[in-house]
C-alpha cells in the first residue's frame, strides 16, 4: 500500500547513536522493520533517496516510545485515528517487532516477556487445527485474522470501529488483512453481527474482545449462546481473557467459565501461555 515513510523510536534512536559514533551512513527502516534502506547522516539532517528529516524531528521521534509517526514534508504526524463512532482514540504503538495499538490508552496486545506477533501465534496455536471457516470477533490490526487465514479455508473478521480499519490500513504489518482473498472484513458490532450468520457456519472461533470495561456485553451468556450456535459440532473456541494467574484473572475466569458452560460449551480448559481458554461445541 502507498503510504508515507514511518518512523518510531526503534528506528530513530539507532540513527542518533550512529551519528554520535561518527558514522556518516546507516541502515534503517521506514516500514517498521519490514525492509531496510540506507540513509546519509549529518549534524542537521537525515537524507535518503526520496526524502529527508531534520535532526530535531528525529530526536522527537526517539523520545516518543509509544507513538509511530508518518514522515511528511512539514515534519512528523502521529499515526492515530479518533473515531466519532466510538469516541476511542486509536494510536499505533511501536514495539521491537510488530506494532500494537493503544485504544483509549490500553494496549491491545501483550508485550511483557512477549510481543504482538508471539501473542497472536499463541492464540492461534491454542485454538488448534481447524478444518473449515473461522470467525474472528474483533479485528483490531488484523494480526489474528491474518494468522488464522494461513491455516483456515476462510476467515470472517468483525470490527466495531471503522477507525480500527483505518488505522490498520496505515500499518504495513496489517497489509495482508486487505490483500488475502480468504479474509472477509465485516464492519459492525459483533454482538449484533453474529446473529446474522447461519447455525454451524464456523469450525473455529477466536474471541479476543476488548477489556470488560470497553466491551462487557461480549462476555455475556447471551453472546456466548450465539457463538455456540455458530460453531459446527466439535468446533473449537479460543477466548482471550488475560493472565489467569493475576488477581483480575482469578476474579474473571470462574464467571466466564460458568457462563460458557451455561451457554452449552464443553468444560473450558485454561490456556496459561495464551492467556485465555479453549472449549468446544457439544
Amino acid at each position: 500500500m502507498d503510504r508515507p515513510p514511518l518512523l518510531s523510536a526503534y528506528q530513530a534512536q539507532p540513527l542518533i547513536d550512529a551519528l554520535n559514533s561518527g558514522k556518516e551512513r546507516a541502515d534503517t527502516s521506514f516500514d517498521l522493520g519490514q525492509t531496510q534502506v540506507s540513509v546519509e547522516l549529518s549534524a542537521d539532517l537525515v537524507k535518503w533517496a526520496g526524502g529527508s528529516l531534520d535532526m530535531a524531528q528525529l530526536k522527537k521521534a526517539a523520545k516518543s516510545d509509544r507513538k509511530v509517526f508518518f514522515v511528511e514534508e512539514d515534519g512528523l504526524r502521529p499515526v492515530q485515528v479518533f473515531s466519532e463512532e466510538t469516541g476511542w482514540m486509536r494510536v499505533l504503538c511501536p514495539t521491537e517487532s510488530l506494532p500494537t495499538v493503544l485504544v483509549s490508552g490500553i494496549p491491545m496486545h501483550r508485550m511483557k516477556r512477549t510481543d504482538p506477533g508471539k501473542d497472536t501465534r499463541a492464540k492461534i496455536q491454542a485454538l488448534g487445527v481447524v478444518k473449515g471457516p473461522v470467525l474472528d470477533t474483533a479485528t483490531g490490526l488484523g494480526y489474528t485474522a491474518i494468522e488464522a487465514a494461513r491455516r483456515a479455508s476462510r476467515v470472517v473478521t468483525i470490527e466495531i470501529d471503522p477507525g480500527g480499519i483505518e488505522l490498520a490500513r496505515m500499518n504495513p504489518w496489517s497489509d495482508e488483512l486487505f490483500s488475502k482473498q480468504n479474509i472477509e472484513i465485516v464492519i459492525g458490532d459483533a454482538y449484533e453481527e453474529v446473529k446474522k450468520f447461519d447455525r454451524g457456519s464456523f469450525a473455529g472461533i477466536i474471541h479476543d474482545p476488548p477489556t470488560m470495561s470497553l466491551g462487557g456485553e461480549l462476555y455475556s451468556e447471551e453472546f456466548y449462546r450465539q457463538l455456540r450456535r455458530l460453531l459446527k459440532r466439535g468446533g473449537r473456541l479460543f477466548h482471550y481473557i488475560g493472565n489467569p494467574d493475576s488477581a483480575l484473572g482469578r476474579r474473571q475466569y470462574p464467571g466466564i467459565i460458568s457462563r460458557l458452560r451455561a451457554a452449552g460449551f464443553a468444560k473450558p480448559e485454561i490456556q496459561t501461555e495464551a492467556y485465555g481458554l479453549t472449549t468446544s461445541s457439544l
